[in-house]
């Protein structure tokens, strides 16, 4: 059967090493297999649920397209838009949180992580955004939606939320209900600072992460200062449990490689960190340094990112706007 898998992909700029090892890389994988058909959607909506600068955010926009032409993405097989272009995705989030229930929504963990201590004073878009995402989804009926181990609460509330709406109107599979596509193995890149936290645009140091836009010195450079232990490399995966630095590093160099964490652990066992951070180096310059390349040419080529994104818009804008119709004539309206 063929799969209709839909993601999206916030435009913050600078999307680094575990964007690409944890997301984009399986979409390019994804893309590329003929019997599915795929849609990656500039979520620029959820964005606003933080302030943004309305240039920076055009020019993220942007950014993210050509990140994901450059790591291999071909808009001609995918629909490649921007969420805002499509009136459709906010018509559809208010039509469903009458659907959805506020005790689901007060359950999802993101929002208390997000709002912390201050939750009275959270835009309600933050609070209510995982309906958004649900839109998102449901509109073009997508079968199979990739996440990952932070997102899988709200596909299960977006699968909750189309059940609903068919139960409501009394029409069996009106929505669709996605199945979650989860990368197993290096779905969570963490950063070269501290191996128990996440590689993040938000941590103030620049030397904790591989920005996708780095070049080849760069790299290097922050190989050779990650943090690691004083132990050599262990010869079994069972020692990596306690040694977050070497699980992080030698996952990277597996994803990268396309090998198996067991593999790298044989490959490297007994030696020291300077001569695996080499070969980590190498093949991360290898990988990375021509996507750097192309996403730095792609972004002066305005007019050509803005091509994209308005035929992807067409295309996307004619399969939800027509859902919405019917959503509308289900109801009454």
């Amino acid at each position: 059967m063929n799969k209709k898998i839909f993601s999206g992909v916030q435009p913050t700029g600078n999307l680094h090493l575990g964007n690409y090892l944890g997301a984009i890389k399986n979409f390019v994988k994804l893309s590329n297999d003929k019997e599915n058909e795929c849609i990656f959607c500039v979520v620029d909506l959820h964005a606003i649920t933080t302030k943004q600068d309305p240039k920076e955010l055009r020019n993220n926009i942007r950014e993210t397209v050509a990140t994901f032409i450059a790591c291999g993405i071909n808009p001609e097989k995918s629909i490649i838009f921007n969420q805002s272009s499509v009136p459709a995705h906010s018509e559809a989030a208010w039509l469903l949180s009458c659907s959805a229930r506020m005790g689901w929504l007060n359950r999802m963990t993101q929002f208390k992580e997000k709002a912390g201590k201050n939750k009275e004073k959270a835009s309600i878009g933050l609070f209510s955004y995982p309906v958004l995402m649900a839109a998102d989804i449901l509109l073009y009926d997508s079968t199979h939606v990739p996440v990952g181990e932070d997102q899988k609460q709200h596909l299960e509330l977006c699968r909750d939320i189309a059940q609903k709406f068919n139960n409501d109107y009394g029409i069996d599979e009106f929505l669709k209900i996605p199945e979650p596509l989860i990368q197993k193995e290096f779905s969570r890149i963490m950063s070269l600072k501290d191996g128990t936290r996440k590689m993040s645009k938000s941590e103030l140091s620049d030397s904790s992460r591989i920005n996708l836009t780095d070049d080849k010195d760069s790299i290097v450079n922050k190989i050779k200062k990650a943090k690691t232990d004083t132990l050599p490399l262990p010869s079994t995966i069972d020692q990596l449990i306690e040694r977050p630095e070497a699980k992080n590093l030698l996952g990277i160099y597996s994803s990268i490689t396309d090998t198996t964490l067991d593999k790298s652990v044989d490959e490297f066992k007994g030696k020291n960190f300077s001569e695996f951070k080499e070969n980590l180096s190498q093949v991360l310059v290898e990988k990375i340094d021509p996507i750097t390349k192309e996403i730095k040419r792609l972004i002066y080529d305005k007019g050509f990112l803005d091509e994209i994104l308005f035929d992807g818009h067409k295309k996307a804008n004619k399969i939800a706007s027509e859902k919405v119709k019917k959503m509308h004539k289900l109801m009454g309206f």
